[in-house]
């Protein structure tokens, strides 16, 4: 399996630290959010993106999708698939794809301009695309958020995207099958925690206390660190009681 980490910026002459936008790209073919796919420069990259799911309506996760449906648009039935749960789809309808911020996309697919393709995901019930296997699970943030278990044959990787401490994740990562890897958020540093508790994110300490909670030991890759605060957060990460932890670099490809 391979993944990649949409940059969606590099303006502060690292890369790395460009955690504004969210967006992970698997196979080259799906996509989960859609933060910065619309930026990607290479336009082939992004005609190659059939599916993208969606883990919740927060601005970004969703940023570039106007801008990506309306650059990959083709008058055929090979449009894109959005897969989200139902508030998140509700929230597209009401607040983005409105006529008002943006032209009404899924309307007018309904209406036989294909723009995008609509499924509702249900938690716990995998969607199978392109030879990978995508299980949605609820985790717990201020808005419905699904993460995302992602199997290929002999491969899993745990996408929980945006969470406070959550269980019934850990449980379903526990019990897959070759877990190789899981991209855990690490919001902002301990000294915010209070922040974090209110807004649904992790600090580096409830990162630990996260993953303590898998049944076995495999990679993880910190990410959707605040731009302001990564050197304190990637510090205080470095300086955890975990066997395996690495600093995602937007931009990036990951190998499983």
């Amino acid at each position: 399996m391979k993944i990649t980490l949409v940059p969606s910026s590099v303006s502060l002459g690292d890369g790395s630290r460009g955690y504004f936008l969210s967006s992970y790209v698997i196979d080259d073919v799906v996509a989960i959010d859609a933060g910065g796919l619309g930026l990607m420069g290479n336009l082939s990259a992004q005609f190659d993106i059939r599916d993208i799911f969606l883990t919740h309506s927060h601005m970004d996760h969703i940023a570039s999708l106007p801008v990506f449906l309306e650059t990959v648009f083709q008058s055929s039935d090979r449009s894109v698939t959005l897969h989200a749960g139902a508030s998140t789809v509700e929230s597209l309808r009401r607040d983005l794809f409105n006529d008002r911020v943006w032209p009404d996309f899924i309307g007018m697919s309904e209406r036989g301009i294909p723009f995008v393709k609509v499924a509702v995901l249900e938690p716990g019930f995998p969607v199978e695309v392109a030879g990978l296997r995508l299980t949605p699970i609820a985790v717990d943030h201020v808005v419905p958020t699904l993460g995302f278990l992602v199997e290929a044959p002999g491969v899993t990787v745990a996408i929980p995207s945006d969470t406070g401490p959550t269980q019934e994740f850990w449980r379903a990562a526990g019990a897959a099958a070759n877990l190789k890897a899981v991209f855990l958020e690490a919001s902002f540093p301990d000294a915010m925690s209070d922040l974090a508790v209110l807004s649904k994110h992790l600090t580096p300490a409830m990162f630990a206390a996260e993953a303590r909670k898998l049944s076995r030991p495999v990679p993880f890759i910190a990410v959707h660190i605040k731009p302001r605060f990564y050197d304190t957060v990637v510090a205080e990460l470095s300086a955890l009681d975990l066997t395996d932890v690495r600093i995602g670099k937007p931009g990036d490809t990951y190998w499983f």
